[in-house]
């Protein structure tokens, strides 16, 4: 189909990583606490700009680029490990009753999702070594099977995001009338971040 060898193991593989968890789940999460419905949607477009672009400068070699020169590659996995440190480190600081770390605004919490994903450049290592694993070289249509793979990624990721917001939403808002717990839930958040972003760095 379209030069993929298996289309039905494709999506069957991408919905399997879509489970692991990550800094772009975690972002999701949090934006739609703070954000509700229309927080959680802005993160999830973030997430998803963050992943095509990703996809396509492995598509165009920008993967093997990186691996040519790895101070480059590390330089842009400290910039990912710090702002992820730093988002954590201020969900754990902040005081009760003290302003959302994510604003409120719909664009920042797009903006945020955006640059936890492209702060990854192991990502863009991980599709240039997926992607190859469904192409048939034999039925290869170029710029075609990519384009379809990309579509597939992004439908995938938006079916799993909006589900993950809707799931969000209806616990966030029985949590909303116990303070104690929604404080201890945004500082959990936080290490978590705070662990994602060491965990980048130490695998450097």
């Amino acid at each position: 189909m379209f030069g993929i060898s298996d289309y039905g193991a494709f999506v069957l593989a991408f919905i399997v990583l879509l489970f692991i968890p990550g800094p772009g789940n975690l972002a999701i999460i949090t934006s739609t606490t703070k954000g509700g419905i229309l927080g959680g949607l802005a993160a999830t477009l973030g997430l998803m700009l963050g992943d095509q672009v990703l996809l396509w400068l492995a598509v165009a070699g920008v993967a093997a680029l990186l691996m040519a020169y790895p101070t480059a590659f590390n330089a842009v996995q400290w910039l990912g490990a710090g702002y992820l440190a730093w988002l954590g480190f201020k969900m754990i600081t902040a005081k009760p009753g003290a302003p959302a770390i994510i604003q409120i605004k719909p664009h920042h919490y797009f903006q945020q999702a955006l640059t936890i994903t492209v702060l990854n450049p192991k990502a863009i290592v991980f599709y240039m070594a997926f992607l190859p694993l469904f192409i048939d070289p034999a039925a290869h249509r170029g710029w075609l099977t990519f384009g379809v793979m990309a579509l597939t990624v992004a439908v995938l990721a938006f079916i799993y995001c909006f589900s993950v917001v809707l799931l969000t939403h209806f616990l966030a808002e029985r949590l909303r009338a116990s303070p104690l717990v929604s404080s201890a839930l945004q500082k959990f958040a936080g290490v978590c971040l705070v662990g994602f972003g060491l965990k980048l760095a130490l695998s450097r």
